[in-house]
Formats: structure tokens, C-alpha cells, sequence
């Protein structure tokens, strides 16, 4: 028989060990003191920012910042943490945007509560992972047992049963998800689930969240799927015109897999009639989802919480802790009526949960997720009802909600201004009026304050659009905002505007004499 040589390589070079101040930047027994002082010296510098911050913003341009970041040379360590405190202090500190500061007033940011970024510090310290029982043991009870107590605030009933996600935009998607699988629950074959598919319609207010267009293309649903009703004029979605779309819906031979009714609409706080949808949704065997991403703090609103009546018929829920119960991102949930629902995200991994594992009653969230590693959030709500307490954080919401009421007064007393409708909960959407000819400034006048009042950092603000004009908002989550923060905005937007109408009439006047 033929002999073959035997070919031989030289054995790949050993890696080399890792430097001893590289292991030491890893968090384990020997590393306790190093990992308390880089700490410490991250949150004096914070502190230091916080305590001395005299304006919400900087004003600085993406032009202006993006080349103190491109300078950075990530192949380069400092190799200490104090220096590169002090290069964040350049590319991020510096010209951070702070929520905590009474005049910003532009979107759902909120303040945040001590006993969530004690959480925080907790959890990725830790660093458990929400899937599975033996990546977080403890952690896995306190999620479920948050979302318990949402539940029965919610008042869902003793079958609910939910998962902390990354937002309200997951969420919703999370529940749309739900909702058409439940629709395609009769489909007996690939073949009726493919004819099925693009007769499925979603419903939803002209007012409501954008996520909700955006789930319905994940889903593969068709591109006229979402069908935006319209709104009264207090911006609600109205009751006797989803009644009137589903029968349409039905005549057309569609099918309408949900109804998403909403509890805080982003631009005007506003809040569904959700008694009337449920009651809609239940004669017609249609899901029934609310958006409360931004109106959950009602539920522990000592005097607000009947503004959610009706919302525990719903199906699914949307709560966003970080908006109305100032948590810091990311601290949102889904809730669901019936538990058995949550099945359709469920897929079993050998690796992972395989599904022996249901049989032996082992807690594995990820049976419930859309997502497979995933943050203790719930840690940070957790450490902020067991410091703070529900009570005392609704007292805070309300006192949000009784500042925009304030807000709109001001606003709506002020001849300068017009004010859309007043918001149930804290929002309010205006806008500059000049008088005279000027009024066909309006829109390019308004564009113009929020980008300069911006511009300053003096104050933030929003901007919306309402009927095709475009108006400005206030969105008020901040406890520490007075009346007198919103007075001097308002000063500030109608200087920065009322100087560009007179300026754009005098460039006018100019160009017609020459």
C-alpha cells in the first residue's frame, strides 16, 4: 500500500495573557475597592454637573460636537478612569441634555427617581439576564411580581400576566403581535393564514402613536392595514366612527384583528373614551389594546385614576414607567387580560428553555419576550416603590398634570398665542400668532423660536403639527417646573418670533421699495 507523508503545520502562536491592569478592570472579589472608587468618581462628576447646570442645553450643532468625537481614537486607551471622565466631560457632560432642569419642556423625559439609578447601579453590576431562571433567579420573582401589581392596578383580573420590554413602540408591537395571531387562531392551513394575512385591518385614532403603523409593517401586514379614525375636538378617537369601521370592515370582507384605543396621546395627552371602545370591541370579538404609555401614571394618581375607566376590559396594555413614573430609560411593560395569549412569542431552545422545562415549573421569561437577553429594569422600579411608594410618586404625576392646566391657562389668557385643546394630562400644544398681515408668517415664525430658543439652550421645546399648520407643545413631567419657568418661555418664543416677523416684513418692505 502507498505511504502517504504525514503533513505537519506549526501549532498556532498562544494568545497572549491579558495584562494584569486589563484583568483588574473586570468587577470580581479582588477588584471591590477599584470598582467603588471609579464609581464614586462617575457620580461626583454627574453630581457636579447636576448641582451647577443652569439651562437645560448648550445649544451645540451636530457640526460643532461630531469632531470632538471623530478626534477620539477608540485603538488608543487612557488607560484611567479619571481621563476619561475627563474626555466625556468633552464629548457628552458638557453639552448633555438635562432633563431635571425646570425649562425643558419638549418631550416624554421625566426626572429621575434616586431609587432607580440606585437600581440601576445594582443591576448591571449584577448584570442578571431576564431570560432565563438561571440567568437571574430573584430577579425573575421581582419582574413577576411588578408586573402582578401593575395588573391589578390596571384591574385585568386574576389571568393577566406580562413582561417588561424596552419601550412603549415594543410594546405595542408586542401587542399587535398578539392580537393578529389570535386572529389567525381559526386558519387551518398555511395556505388560509396567506389569504388571511392582507384582510387584516388594525384601528386606531388619527391622534395615536406612530409605533402602532410601524408594528403593522413588521407584521407583514398589508400597507393600508392601519386604518386612523378620527378624533373629537378634544382629540379623543370617536367611539360611533370605530363602531362604523369595523361593520365597513366586515361589508369589504377585512378582518379587524385590533382596536388601539390610547391613554395619553403623545401631542395632546389626550384619552380615548376607553368604556365606549371596550364595549364596542366586546360585541364585535374584536382585541382591544390600549396605548397608556404615557397616561400609566394614572394609575396611582390619587385623584386621576378614574380618568382610566374602561381600560381594564382591555386586552393588552402598554405602560411606560419611564415616562410617568420617573424611571430612568428603559422601564416600560406589556400586560395582557389572559396569560394563555403570551404563547405566540414563546419558541423553546434546547440551550435555552427547552420545553421540559414548563413541565417542571421553571420560570423562564423569555417564554414571554420578544426579546432573549434582557435588563433587570424591573429592579428600578422595584427600589422605587419600596423607597418612595406609589402614593407619593402619583402625587408627583399630579402635580405635573396641575401644572400643564396652569400652563394652558396662561397660554390660552395670552393674546400672542393660540392654544389647541386643553390636555388631560400634561401637554400643551399653541403656537404664536402674529397679528395683521404677519399671520401667514405663523408656521415659519414658530419653526423659527423652537429652533432658536434651542439654539440658546435657554429652553427646549417641542414641535408638532395640528390640521397642517405647525404649532409648538410643552410637555411637562417635572415636578420642579412653576409657572413662572413656563411664563419666561413663553417670553422667549414670542421675542424670537415676533423678531422674525419683523424682521421678514422689513426684508419685504426692502425688496418691494427697490
Amino acid at each position: 500500500m502507498p505511504t502517504y507523508p504525514v503533513k505537519t503545520t506549526a501549532p498556532p502562536p498562544a494568545p497572549a495573557a491579558a495584562p494584569a491592569a486589563a484583568r483588574a478592570q473586570l468587577l470580581h472579589d479582588g477588584s471591590v475597592e477599584q470598582y467603588r472608587r471609579t464609581l464614586a468618581a462617575g457620580v461626583d462628576r454627574v453630581a457636579r454637573r447636576v448641582a451647577t447646570v443652569d439651562q437645560p442645553g448648550t445649544g451645540i450643532t451636530p457640526a460643532e460636537l461630531a469632531p470632538l468625537v471623530d478626534r477620539v481614537d477608540l485603538d488608543r486607551p487612557l488607560g484611567d478612569a479619571s481621563a476619561a471622565l475627563d474626555e466625556l466631560e468633552d464629548v457628552y457632560l458638557h453639552d448633555a441634555v438635562w432633563f431635571h432642569h425646570p425649562r425643558y419642556l419638549a418631550h416624554l423625559n421625566c426626572p429621575v427617581a434616586i431609587p432607580a439609578l440606585l437600581g440601576e447601579a445594582v443591576l448591571t453590576a449584577v448584570n442578571s439576564s431576564l431570560d432565563t431562571w438561571d440567568q437571574s433567579a430573584g430577579a425573575t420573582l421581582i419582574e413577576r411580581r411588578l408586573i402582578d401589581w401593575t395588573a391589578n392596578r390596571i384591574g385585568l383580573g386574576p389571568n393577566a400576566d406580562g413582561v417588561f420590554t424596552s419601550g412603549g413602540s415594543q410594546s405595542n408591537l408586542h401587542a399587535l403581535l398578539l392580537a393578529r395571531e389570535e386572529a389567525c387562531a381559526a386558519a387551518t392551513s398555511p395556505a388560509d393564514r396567506a389569504e388571511l394575512l392582507p384582510r387584516l385591518r388594525v384601528i386606531t385614532s388619527a391622534a395615536g402613536h406612530f409605533s402602532v403603523q410601524k408594528s403593522a409593517k413588521l407584521l407583514g401586514l398589508a400597507p393600508d392595514a392601519v386604518i386612523a379614525v378620527s378624533t373629537d375636538p378634544q382629540r379623543r378617537i370617536r367611539p360611533a366612527a370605530v363602531r362604523d369601521e369595523i361593520a365597513r370592515c366586515r361589508q369589504a370582507g377585512l378582518v379587524v384583528m385590533a382596536v388601539v384605543g390610547t391613554a395619553g396621546t403623545t401631542d395632546f395627552g389626550s384619552i380615548d373614551p376607553l368604556a365606549e371602545l371596550a364595549g364596542i370591541c366586546a360585541v364585535a370579538g374584536v382585541w382591544l389594546h390600549v396605548d397608556a404609555a404615557y397616561g400609566c401614571g394614572l394609575l396611582v394618581s390619587p385623584t386621576r385614576r378614574h380618568l382610566l375607566d374602561g381600560i381594564e376590559r382591555a386586552d393588552s396594555v402598554t405602560v411606560d414607567y419611564h415616562k410617568s413614573f420617573f424611571q430612568p430609560v428603559s422601564s416600560s411593560a406589556l400586560l395582557v387580560r389572559d396569560r394563555q395569549v403570551l404563547r405566540h412569542a414563546t419558541y423553546h431552545a434546547d440551550y435555552l428553555n427547552p420545553a421540559r422545562m414548563v413541565e417542571q415549573r421553571i420560570p423562564n421569561q423569555v417564554d414571554k419576550s420578544l426579546q432573549t437577553t434582557r435588563r433587570f429594569d424591573a429592579l428600578k422600579l422595584w427600589l422605587t416603590l419600596r423607597v418612595i411608594g406609589p402614593d407619593a410618586l402619583g402625587a408627583l404625576f399630579d402635580e405635573v398634570v396641575d401644572r400643564a392646566a396652569d400652563a394652558w391657562e396662561l397660554v390660552s389668557e395670552d393674546p400672542r398665542f393660540e392654544v389647541v385643546t386643553r390636555s388631560a394630562l400634561s401637554t400643551v400644544v399653541f403656537r404664536y400668532l402674529p397679528t395683521g398681515q404677519g399671520r401667514e408668517l405663523a408656521d415659519a415664525a414658530n419653526l423659527h423660536a423652537r429652533e432658536a430658543l434651542a439654539a440658546s439652550g435657554a429652553a427646549l421645546v417641542a414641535s408638532t403639527r395640528v390640521d397642517g399648520r405647525h404649532f409648538l407643545k410643552f410637555t411637562l413631567l417635572n415636578p420642579a417646573t412653576t409657572v413662572e419657568d413656563v411664563g419666561h418661555v413663553l417670553e422667549l418664543i414670542a421675542t424670537h418670533a415676533g423678531r422674525y416677523v419683523h424682521d421678514r416684513a422689513a426684508a419685504d418692505l426692502t425688496c418691494h421699495v427697490g
